[in-house]
């Protein structure tokens, strides 16, 4: 093997096995600690009561909206998210996905696994698969977010992972100033799976990994694809959620 080669793989070993380096927390500023230390975790991240199909604060089952969309086929039959898209959550999946800052699925990862039911919902999967980006979206961010969460997830919870499970055929207009039902049309027919994936995904489990979810639209369209596939079951892990304009701070 090349001297470059043993090298980097000694680094490579190096990290793996290191404790946690040395950080400060990148809410308080407490140092020596996590890049997100107990304190914040506890108060920014606290146990919230929510609706199993789209994650929206609630207690005692499905919330209103989902009893009006009884119809399971419509999305992923559960959804489960970490944090609500709040400060300082927001600021640091904006650090994770649009400024390269590729180092936060960990800490991400780790505050999914923590979540209730989601140990549970990996365990129960027969396969992980992030919700894909175009090539164009792809080579404009530099990293896949949702697929940095997989590795992340995968690192610390080792479970069957299908990169490919999906691919996206094109990312339409901007989401982020449509209503859900105009979201909705915007990304009909933009998933597929992919032939060579057909016969791996029949009948499976699938989890879909996302970074954020805001209307659901993205994983119902997502969701939809692969159970036209022959999936038998989608479920959703999202590590945000964006509040709804009546959703209640913590």
């Amino acid at each position: 093997m090349p001297l470059a080669a043993r090298a980097t793989n000694a680094l490579r070993h190096l990290v793996a096995s290191a404790p946690v380096w040395p950080s400060a927390c990148q809410v308080c500023g407490l140092w020596p600690s996590r890049p997100l230390c107990p304190a914040c975790l506890a108060r920014f991240a606290p146990a919230a009561e929510r609706c199993p199909r789209c994650a929206a604060p609630h207690a005692g089952g499905l919330c209103a909206p989902c009893r009006a969309r009884p119809d399971p086929e419509a999305g992923p039959a559960a959804c489960l998210v970490a944090v609500d898209y709040r400060y300082p959550w927001d600021g640091l999946v904006a650090r994770f996905k649009f400024r390269g800052e590729a180092g936060w699925a960990g800490p991400f990862a780790e505050r999914l696994l923590a979540t209730p039911g989601v140990v549970a919902a990996l365990d129960a999967a027969d396969w992980i698969a992030p919700v894909p980006l175009t090539p164009a979206r792809l080579a404009e961010r530099g990293h896949h977010p949702p697929w940095e969460l997989v590795k992340a997830l995968r690192q610390r919870h080792p479970r069957p992972v299908c990169s490919d499970a999906l691919v996206r055929l094109r990312d339409g207009a901007a989401q982020h100033r449509l209503a859900r039902t105009e979201r909705l049309h915007n990304l009909h027919g933009a998933f597929a799976v992919p032939p060579p994936r057909l016969s791996v995904l029949a009948g499976a489990r699938v989890l879909l990994v996302d970074d954020v979810v805001t209307t659901g639209a993205t994983l119902q369209a997502a969701a939809q694809a692969l159970r036209a596939a022959g999936v038998a079951r989608v479920d959703a892990l999202v590590f945000a959620r964006t509040p709804a304009p009546g959703d209640a701070a913590p």
